[in-house]
């Protein structure tokens, strides 16, 4: 169970990338190459010498290709035991394959081309899995490759020993049942679907551990897509202390909230709940505004930017102040990129932890939650209304005021409900003046988003009722789902509030209309609900 020398090898590929290289690798140091039609075709036509498989196996490929590989002399040659299975072997005149390289006919490729229901059934491999899955179990005397990927390694492999170790192999037979695994899972869904059932089958990958969970006493993990789709797990670390359960929580919250950003935008996030969002022309004001939206919660939180970060930007944490008081705490900064400064900047603070990710490549389609034995999924929420629709007698401008709306409901989708955001634009800046958020009353979700925006102006213009009332009276106030009461828009009138967005759709809604007129607020309505539990 040591270095087990390559002497023989069966390559049979449908995608054929680098095949060749390989194939002369193994010719070169006198390993007989057998092979199956396209597959030999090409290393015939590089003028390597190959095997016919029909040679082995005694009978011509049949029925179109189906039959190929499935014979006694080749899973044989695969599956005997070197040690126990020796001499019974030479009387059956089963000569070893040392080494298998397979990967399967492109299911998962026709599939999302949308080809027909007998394509796909073409497209099942049969004989490949059986292959490979008999060089896997024989892991200790056969060798197997499922990918071009795994290529490279192997002949590093292979030019060091003229063969392979048993930890190589045990890699490889590991990788090899989770090829056939999720090739089949594939399969067996889409053949489900053909027939009317719902059925999932996730396969996740490269597991490694967290800091701890939600609370110190809990152990964690994070695993990657094995889809191979850009996710969280191909974020790049440029330094701090290890990633926690909480803090990928207060991320996901982050970059939501900033990805769908037309201009500089920049998200505080806490609890993973934004306490502060802007979007400007220029990052450093972004970030100072959503700072001022809480700027007590900012400890300790979050940060997201949409923009690759300046020095300039950063200098705003005062990480290199003499006096430590005055260091803005920050847990996590993520953004698509760094430059060279800023990065030298934040090394100030040695546990902060750097984050660098593509929002961009963040194409979510389906959101899942796993929960006491049942899995939930519904389609990520990707649309921010149906139509701005002027419900009341004073009109809410629509084409003045939609870029602002749209600022609020990307703000609103990320807060947890019941929630209220209040937004206002400053000389073209958007920003989030307040917000109340996961409250089972929606009235106390509209309060605390009042009295943060109040918080809000008191810091930025001053405390006098006149420049509360102004700037209250000039923002937006969002909520995530409709009024089911006119309490929520007499407290908002009272406290100067004058427009207001709201999907609509309650019993209630000419109540609420009715009570807007009589107190002159402007609403509209969006028919888009944006709960988020």
């Amino acid at each position: 169970m040591g270095i087990i020398k390559i002497k023989r090898a069966l390559l049979s590929v449908s995608d054929k990338t680098d095949i060749v290289p390989l194939a002369q690798t193994l010719s070169a140091n006198g390993c007989e190459i057998i092979s199956t039609g396209g597959t030999r075709k090409k290393l015939e036509a590089a003028h390597i010498p190959v095997t016919e498989i029909s040679v082995v196996t005694q009978n011509p490929e049949a029925f179109s290709g189906r039959m190929k590989t499935i014979s006694f002399h080749i899973e044989s040659a695969l599956l005997f035991d070197r040690e126990k299975d020796a001499a019974e072997a030479k009387t059956l005149n089963i000569e070893p394959i040392d080494l298998v390289v397979c990967n399967l006919y492109p299911f998962a490729k026709v599939l999302e081309a949308g080809a027909d229901f007998d394509t796909l059934i073409e497209n099942i491999d049969i004989g490949g899995p059986t292959m490979i899955r008999a060089a896997a179990k024989n892991f200790k005397f056969v060798t197997v490759l499922t990918t071009p990927s795994e290529y490279t390694g192997f002949i590093k492999e292979f030019n060091k020993h003229q063969g392979t170790t048993y930890d190589f192999r045990k890699k490889q037979m590991a990788l090899a049942f989770n090829h056939t695994a999720d090739y089949d899972a594939l399969i067996a869904t889409t053949m489900s679907q053909s027939n009317g059932h719902q059925n999932i089958r996730f396969s996740f990958k490269n597991g490694q551990p967290l800091r701890y969970g939600e609370n110190s006493h809990q152990q964690a993990n994070i695993y990657q897509n094995a889809a191979g789709d850009y996710s969280l797990a191909d974020m790049k670390t440029h330094q701090g202390k290890a990633i926690s359960y909480n803090n990928i929580l207060d991320t996901t919250g982050a970059i939501d909230s900033v990805k769908n950003g037309k201009r500089q935008t920049c998200a505080v996030i806490k609890h993973s709940n934004p306490c502060g969002i802007a979007e400007t022309d220029n990052q450093l004001k972004s970030l100072e505004l959503a700072w001022a939206g809480d700027p007590i919660s900012a400890f300790g939180s979050i940060i997201a930017f949409n923009t690759p970060v300046e020095l300039e930007t950063v200098q705003f944490f005062d990480l290199d102040n003499q006096d430590k008081s005055k260091r803005k705490f920050i847990e996590v900064i993520i953004a698509p990129k760094f430059t060279t400064k800023a990065l030298a900047y934040l090394s100030n603070s040695k546990n902060l932890r750097v984050l660098e990710l593509d929002l961009d490549s963040l194409k979510s389609k389906k959101e899942y939650r796993l929960m006491h034995g049942i899995l939930l999924e519904q389609d990520a929420d990707n649309v921010l209304f149906e139509r701005l629709e002027s419900k009341t007698k004073k009109e809410l401008s629509i084409s003045k005021n939609q870029p602002l709306i749209e600022f609020g409901l990307q703000a609103i989708k990320t807060i947890k409900s019941n929630s209220i955001a209040i937004v206002t634009e400053l000389d073209g800046q958007y920003c989030l003046m307040g917000m109340g958020a996961g409250q089972p009353n929606r009235l106390i979700a509209t309060k605390l988003a009042i009295d943060k925006a109040k918080d809000f102006i008191r810091a930025k213009f001053g405390a006098s009722p006149e420049l509360i009332e102004k700037h209250l009276a000039q923002a937006v106030l969002i909520s995530d789902a409709f009024f089911p009461f006119a309490d929520n828009i007499e407290l908002a009138a009272a406290e100067g509030i004058r427009q207001i967005v709201q999907p609509g759709g309650s019993i209630r809604d000419k109540s609420v209309i009715a009570t807007c007129d009589e107190l002159g607020v402007a609403m509209a309505f969006t028919r888009i609900r944006h709960f988020k539990h």
